[in-house]
């Protein structure tokens, strides 16, 4: 293996070029996709290159159930540095294990949450909360919206039914927004909610958590996640301008919303404004082209380049790492 078997845990590091230029220059869809893509690989490969050095520096552990040939010399002198990376792998690897389990938790347990909370209104794929208002009841005050809250966000359906789902607003920010724009507001959602956007955002969530170097990608796959949903809006009501005004409106309404949408904070990208200005900005300009592939020649081709180039030796050298390791392990283990 060598010292190969470091290099995905450094490689994400060629990531971050493409994050900034996805957000700018490419089409949304395509750059949530590729983001999440690029987020998942890299995070695999760190965690399986964590997980055999772990091999390595358990087996030299007193009392471990490890075979006692994995400890022999021969073994340890696959990886560099045996003594002092493997058993440093191996918090590093119950760190990684425990941010991820506690992310995909949380999810799943903000979304029971927020499926509690509209649980008593009618089943239709809007509901709205709101003291006083249509709809209001025990699941909205459990949703915590309290009196004057403006928000809105997509709640995502049961596992394994596309497109299933309801979109959840406030009252208070429906009396903000114009009819067109209360239009635009649901568009937006059912796009979140067509798209399974918060699947993409999980994926790049838990890929942060397993390697901090991949932070700038999930930062950059929210952003992202909500122009994909802007542009959705955009094509369905057919006016980008009405698009842009919801969005500034629904933003200025949520910003004192604070503590009256907890639900909201923790369904993250589901519902994340992201930076309101930059997609305003983008609504009032003309749509952009939907090319998947740019021409190397280009900033955002040079960056999806260089991106792919770290993604592929990543994966090479955890396989090289991989296969090298079993094939040491079956010599030194006598069948």
């Amino acid at each position: 293996m060598g010292v190969f078997v470091f290099l995905p845990l450094v490689l994400p590091l060629t990531a971050w070029p493409v994050a900034r230029a996805a957000t700018q220059h490419l089409h949304p869809r395509t750059a949530t996709r590729l983001l999440t893509a690029l987020a998942a690989v890299m995070a695999l490969c760190s965690t399986l290159c964590l997980a055999l050095l772990v091999v390595v520096g358990t087996a030299q552990l007193p009392g471990n159930p490890l075979p006692d040939a994995w400890s022999d010399p021969e073994v340890r002198a696959a990886v560099p540095y045996d003594e002092v990376a493997g058993k440093a792998a191996i918090p590093a690897l119950l760190a990684v294990c425990g941010a991820v389990g506690r992310t995909l938790w949380r999810h799943v347990a903000v979304r029971h949450r927020a499926a509690r909370a509209v649980a008593g209104l009618r089943g239709t794929s809007v509901a709205v909360l709101g003291a006083g208002g249509a709809g209001a009841g025990g699941g909205a005050r459990e949703a915590g919206a309290a009196a004057g809250a403006a928000y809105a966000y997509a709640l995502p359906g049961p596992v394994g039914r596309r497109g299933a789902g309801r979109v959840v607003v406030t009252r208070a920010l429906l009396e903000r927004l114009e009819p067109a724009e209360r239009r635009a507001l649901f568009a937006h959602e059912r796009a979140h909610l067509a798209a399974r956007h918060h699947r993409f955002l999980l994926v790049t969530q838990a890929a942060a958590r397993a390697n901090p170097f991949l932070g700038p990608l999930r930062t950059a796959a929210a952003y992202t996640a909500e122009r994909w949903a802007d542009e959705e809006a955009a094509r369905a009501m057919g006016d980008r301008r009405t698009v842009a005004r919801a969005i500034g409106k629904a933003a200025l309404a949520g910003a004192g919303a604070g503590a009256g949408a907890p639900v909201r904070a923790g369904l993250a990208g589901l519902a994340a404004a992201g930076p309101v200005p930059r997609r305003v900005a983008a609504l009032l300009a003309p749509a952009p082209a939907a090319r998947t592939r740019p021409s190397l020649f280009t900033a955002p081709g040079l960056a999806l380049w260089c991106a792919a180039g770290g993604t592929a030796v990543s994966a090479l050298a955890s396989a090289n790492a991989a296969v090298t390791l079993v094939l040491v392990l079956r010599a030194a283990t006598p069948l």
